[in-house]
C-alpha cells in the first residue's frame, strides 16, 4: 500500500515540474515575442516624440521670428507650450545688425534643438514707428507713439510710447581733434577788452560723430565770470551767429595757472566731417578779470582762430598763425529714457543704460534709474546703436531714376490735378489749394518742398503693393490738412526724404496720413496734431498731441525702384 502511494505523490510532483516547465517555456516565447514589440513600440514613441520635439523647437522659432520681423514685443527667452510639448527660445544680440536663436523643443523630456541666425537685410527695413540717430528723440504732452522707438539718443519728455522704448549708447569717447602739448609758446588774452572779447577756433573733425566735450588749456587772471562755450557753423571763414550747441565754463574751475578744463554741452549735436565748424569761448570784458588759453604757431593743421567779439567783429591773433591748446572729443554718451510712459497693458519695455521718472508696463532694463514705477532690471547689457534703413547709394539711385524721366529748371508750382513723375526738379516744388498730385514715378527735388492747405498726394494705382519715394535736397514743410496715401493696395506707402542736415529738415503740422517722413542728417519737427507712419532722424521731436501711428507692413518696404529688406534668415539648422 505504501508503495501505490508512493507511486501516486511521485507521479504529482512530475505532473507539476511538467507544468511549470510548460509555463517557464511559454513565458519564454511570450517574452522572446512581445519584448521587440515593446522595443519597438518604444521607439515608435520616442520617434514620435522626438519629431514633436522638433517641430515645437520650430514653432518657437516662428514664432519669435514673427515677432522680430513684425516689431512685436519679445523677451530674451520666450516659452511656448503646445499640448504636452513645450520650448523655451532664447534671443542673443550678436551685433546691432545680428542676431542668434536657439530654440530648445521638449517632449517627455526628449529634446530636439534648432538655431538661427538672423540679419537686417540689404536695404530699406523700418521697424520702428520712431528710429533717431544720435540727435535723440523728445515729446511733448500729449504725443503718442502707437509702436515703438529704438533711439542712437536720449529719449526725453511727457508723451507715450505704447510698444517698446530703446535709448542705445553712442560709441565709445574718442578724441578727434587735439593741438598742444607741454608748457605752451604763446599766450591769447581775452576778456580784457571789448576787441579782445571773445576767443575763437575753427575746426574739421577727422570722422562723422555726436560731439561729448571738448578740453581746453586755460588760466585767469583775477576773478572773471564764467565762460559760454559755443559750438557754431561757419560763415565765410568767420563763426557763425547758427549755435549748434552750448556749454557754460565755470571760472572756478580755471587756475591762475595753466590747466586742462573739461566742458560738456548741453546738447550733444552730429558733426559731420566734411564741414567747418568754430569752438567760441564768450567772455564778460573787464580789465583786470580775464583769461588766458595756451598756443602754439602752426600746430593744428584742420583750422585757425580769431579774437573779437562774438555775433561783431572777428580778427586775426598776432602772430595770425597761432592755434590754442584744445582738444574734442566724440562719441561715449550711454543712453537714457527721461520722463517718458512705456507700453500699455504690462507689455512694453524700456531699454536703456539709466532710465528716470517713467512709466514701464512691461520690464525696465537699466543699470541704474530713479523716480519710475519699476526697478531697473539689470540682466541686459546696454543696447548698441543700429544702423539707418537708407544708404546714401539708395537716394543716389533714386536720385538716378528721377533724372531718366527729365528735369524741370527752376521752381515748379502744380498748376491742377496731375500726376507727376519720375521727374528731376532743380528749384524749389509746390503744391497747395487742394489740388493732387499722383506719383507717376521717383521726383527728385533739389529746393525746397511745400506742401499746403489741403494738398493731397499720392502714389498712381500702378505702383500696387510697392511704394513710392519724393528726394528733397532742401527742406520739407507739410501743413494745413494736406494728406498722403498710397496706391491703394496694402503695404503701399509714400516715403518723404530730405537729406538736408537742418534743424528743420523736415516740418509736418496739421495732418499727413499714409506717410514715412525720413532725414538721416537732419532733424524732423511734428506738431499740431500732425500724423505718420513712421519717422525716421537724426533727431526727431514731436510736439503737443502729434501722433506716430505704426504700420508693421513697413519692415517689408518694398519700392519700385531702390532697396527693399527686413530681417533675413542667415542660417537655419538643428545643432546639439
Amino acid at each position: 500500500m505504501k508503495n501505490i502511494n508512493t507511486i501516486q505523490k511521485n507521479k504529482g510532483a512530475a505532473m507539476i515540474t511538467l507544468v511549470f516547465f510548460f509555463m517557464f517555456i511559454s513565458l519564454t516565447i511570450l517574452i522572446g515575442i512581445v519584448t521587440p514589440v515593446v522595443r519597438e513600440f518604444k521607439i515608435a514613441t520616442d520617434n514620435f516624440a522626438s519629431k514633436k520635439s522638433y517641430f515645437t523647437a520650430e514653432s518657437g522659432m516662428e514664432d519669435v521670428m514673427y515677432r522680430i520681423k513684425n516689431n512685436m514685443d519679445f523677451g530674451a527667452s520666450e516659452n511656448l507650450i503646445i499640448d504636452d510639448s513645450s520650448t523655451v527660445t532664447t534671443i542673443t544680440d550678436i551685433s546691432s545688425s545680428q542676431k542668434e536663436i536657439i530654440s530648445l523643443g521638449d517632449t517627455n523630456f526628449i529634446q530636439r534643438k534648432i538655431k538661427t541666425i538672423v540679419n537686417i537685410g540689404v536695404g530699406a527695413s523700418f521697424s520702428y514707428g520712431i528710429l533717431t540717430g544720435e540727435g535723440g528723440f523728445s515729446m511733448n504732452n500729449g504725443s503718442k507713439i502707437i509702436g515703438s522707438v529704438y533711439s542712437n539718443g536720449a529719449i526725453t519728455g511727457s508723451g507715450s510710447i505704447t510698444g517698446s522704448a530703446t535709448s542705445a549708447n553712442s560709441p565709445a569717447l574718442t578724441s578727434d581733434q587735439s593741438n598742444g602739448v607741454g608748457v605752451p609758446d604763446y599766450d591769447i588774452t581775452f576778456g580784457n577788452t571789448n576787441g579782445t572779447q571773445d576767443y575763437a577756433q575753427s575746426f574739421q573733425v577727422g570722422t562723422t560723430g555726436v560731439i561729448n566735450k571738448v578740453q581746453l588749456y586755460l588760466k585767469k587772471v583775477g576773478s572773471p565770470s564764467n565762460i559760454t562755450v559755443r559750438i557754431v557753423s561757419d560763415s565765410g571763414g568767420v563763426p557763425s551767429t547758427t549755435v549748434l550747441t552750448t556749454a557754460t565754463l565755470s571760472a572756478s574751475a580755471v587756475s591762475t595757472n595753466y590747466g586742462w578744463v573739461d566742458v560738456s554741452f548741453f546738447s550733444n549735436p552730429q558733426l559731420s566731417s566734411s564741414m567747418i565748424y568754430w569752438l567760441v569761448l564768450d567772455s564778460v570784458t573787464s580789465s583786470s578779470n580775464y583769461y588766458k588759453i595756451g598756443a602754439n604757431n602752426n600746430g593744428y593743421a584742420n583750422g585757425v582762430n580769431k579774437i573779437g567779439q562774438y555775433s561783431s567783429t572777428w580778427n586775426n591773433t598776432l602772430p595770425s598763425e597761432l592755434d590754442g591748446f584744445f582738444s574734442l572729443y566724440l562719441g561715449g554718451l550711454t543712453g537714457s529714457i527721461d520722463g517718458i510712459s512705456v507700453g500699455t497693458l504690462s507689455v512694453g519695455n524700456a531699454y536703456a543704460h539709466t532710465v528716470e521718472n517713467s512709466n514701464i508696463a512691461g520690464i525696465n532694463y537699466c543699470k541704474t534709474g530713479s523716480g519710475n514705477n519699476k526697478a531697473c532690471d539689470t540682466s541686459r547689457e546696454d543696447p548698441v546703436p543700429v544702423g539707418m534703413p537708407i544708404s546714401e547709394q539708395n537716394i543716389l539711385d533714386w536720385k538716378d531714376s528721377a533724372e531718366a524721366g527729365g528735369v524741370i529748371s527752376g521752381n515748379y508750382t502744380v498748376p491742377s490735378n496731375m500726376t507727376l513723375g519720375p521727374k528731376k526738379i532743380t528749384g524749389n516744388l509746390i503744391l497747395e489749394n487742394g489740388k493732387t498730385l499722383t506719383l507717376g514715378g521717383t521726383i527728385w527735388v533739389q529746393g525746397n518742398f511745400t506742401a499746403d492747405n489741403n494738398a493731397i498726394i499720392k502714389l498712381s494705382s500702378g505702383y500696387g503693393a510697392s511704394s513710392g519715394v519724393i528726394v528733397v535736397d532742401g527742406t520739407i514743410n507739410i501743413s494745413n490738412n494736406s494728406t498722403f496715401s498710397g496706391s491703394g493696395t496694402v503695404g503701399s506707402y509714400i516715403f518723404v526724404l530730405s537729406t538736408s542736415s537742418s534743424t528743420s529738415a523736415i516740418n509736418l503740422s496739421n495732418n499727413a496720413g499714409a506717410v514715412s517722413l525720413y532725414a538721416a542728417n537732419g532733424t524732423i519737427n511734428v506738431n499740431n496734431n500732425g500724423t505718420a507712419k513712421s519717422l525716421t532722424g537724426y533727431n526727431i521731436h514731436l510736439g503737443n498731441n502729434a501722433i506716430i501711428t505704426y504700420d508693421s507692413g513697413l519692415a517689408n518696404t518694398n519700392f519700385v525702384s531702390g532697396p527693399s529688406g527686413s530681417w533675413n534668415i542667415y542660417s537655419w539648422k538643428e545643432t546639439e
